[in-house]
């Protein structure tokens, strides 16, 4: 780590230097504020050692300037000069620390390592934070996505319950998160619950939390992630698949703002803004009793759908673009380049996996194919995508209502293509009552352009 050391007495800036290279820094001193920073680009510090008494420009105002040039700088003030009110300043203006002259060597190596330690933790969440924001961003320029962005903005700034519908792999998870960093609790947690990835006898204790005792193996009390939400958002992906037990206590949280945990008659209130998700029909859910209405109609106050991948194909070479550079990073490895002729024939893929599987499919490329250029014959299992496609959707085993579902959303959604995307024309050519077909077409997550 480079050590950057501003003291117009030489001798000081000397001592310092020489003390902090045998600790196994890199250092270099400046004999005023001026040349100081003059050696930020240059020598690239990750920890400022610096006099407040200096001429022509004092400590305090070198302190600002440098701050302004690199927040991420760890600055240390040094002083045999200055009292209390100029050590506050110093802190209030962003310093690190404040050391009075004499310095105490040892008290200079503690609160080195102290600031170095303090910018490694700093980069490690900045780096942490980057990478997240990069996982939730949502990539895509086409006019579906732009209107979903602007349905995001609307929903964002109110406090209403959202139902997320769309199919698996569309990024219901990135609209909810969306949804969560726009609102006004975004300096708050945003928890995810998956009922779907939890066997059903655990989904009530990880969700509500538990109390010591409660059952076997409970050891000691856990927090639920509804209070891990509080003051925030919590997200229920996948909530067709939740028990109608939980969906019961859940009910009561969007109610009265309380629950208990399990094991526990104590009730906890709980202030968290609910997301829901699902690739279910959960209006057929109610009608079969999977689902309990009063339940649905509390979280469906504001729709919103998230648009298949077949149906905004011309924002595939901003995906490749995007999952390029995701796994370049992340896999270490030379970039790849996707040619036009391969852009254009995954443009023509209907990727039943939606978004989730163009990722995948990125991904096996950048393990397997060591070429850089990839060109169509370099796509793996583009059978599968294309040829076999419909012999595959007839031979998946699958329950009746997803089966259901399914078929449902791939021939309305090719009538409504064939259609021009005109409502009208086709609930015309296939029977049905215009009315009956919007809200089908809305159930299904299905938009017309």
């Amino acid at each position: 780590m480079n050590i950057l050391i501003v003291d117009d007495e030489r001798n000081i800036g000397q001592t310092l230097k020489s003390i902090l290279e045998d600790e196994g820094y890199r250092c270099v001193t400046a004999g005023s504020g001026r040349q100081g920073l003059d050696l930020l680009e240059s020598f690239s510090p990750g920890v400022v050692l610096l006099d407040v008494q200096m001429e022509h420009m004092d400590g305090l105002e070198t302190l600002k300037r440098m701050l302004a040039a690199d927040p991420t700088l760890q600055i240390i003030m040094i002083s045999g000069h200055s009292g209390i009110s100029e050590a506050v300043q110093a802190i209030k203006l962003g310093a690190f620390d404040f050391l009075e002259k004499p310095l105490s060597l040892p008290h200079v190596k503690i609160a080195v390592s102290k600031a170095m330690q303090f910018r490694a933790l700093s980069e490690d969440v900045r780096r942490l934070r980057s990478d997240h924001k990069e996982q939730y961003r949502m990539v895509g320029d086409s006019q579906l996505m732009q209107e979903l962005r602007e349905m995001i903005e609307r929903v964002a700034a109110t406090k209403a319950k959202v139902l997320i519908r769309g199919e698996s792999g569309t990024g219901k998870e990135l609209v909810a998160w969306a949804i969560h960093q726009k609102s006004r609790r975004s300096s708050r947690p945003f928890i995810k619950f998956n009922s779907a990835a939890i066997p059903s006898e655990l989904v009530e204790s990880e969700l509500f939390g538990f109390e010591k005792g409660a059952f076997t193996g409970a050891v000691k009390s856990r927090k639920g992630k509804i209070e891990e939400a509080d003051g925030g958002t919590l997200f229920l992906d996948e909530i067709g698949d939740m028990s109608l037990s939980a969906q019961a206590k859940i009910l009561r949280v969007i109610q009265e703002g309380e629950f208990e945990r399990v094991g526990s008659n104590a009730t906890k209130k709980i202030d968290a803004r609910i997301i829901a998700a699902t690739h279910k029909n959960l209006e057929e859910m109610v009608q079969s009793g999977a689902f309990r209405e009063d339940l649905f109609y509390r979280l469906d106050v504001v729709p919103v759908v998230v648009p298949p991948l077949r149906r905004h194909t011309e924002d595939i070479p901003l995906l490749l673009e995007h999952f390029s550079d995701t796994f370049t990073r992340e896999l270490g490895v030379p970039r790849k380049l996707f040619l036009p002729a391969t852009v254009r024939e995954l443009s023509g893929w209907k990727f039943a996996g939606n978004i989730r599987e163009l990722k995948n499919l990125v991904e096996r490329i950048y393990i397997l194919v060591e070429k850089r250029e990839i060109a169509p014959e370099d796509l793996p299992v583009a059978s599968v995508s294309k040829d076999d496609s419909d012999k595959a959707f007839w031979q998946e085993t699958a329950p009746f209502i997803d089966k259901k579902r399914a078929f449902e959303t791939r021939y309305l959604d090719a009538q409504l293509t064939m259609h021009n995307g005109n409502i009208s024309q086709t609930a015309k050519a296939i029977g049905m009552h215009q009315s009956n077909l919007s809200r089908k077409l809305k159930e299904l997550g299905i938009t017309s352009d």
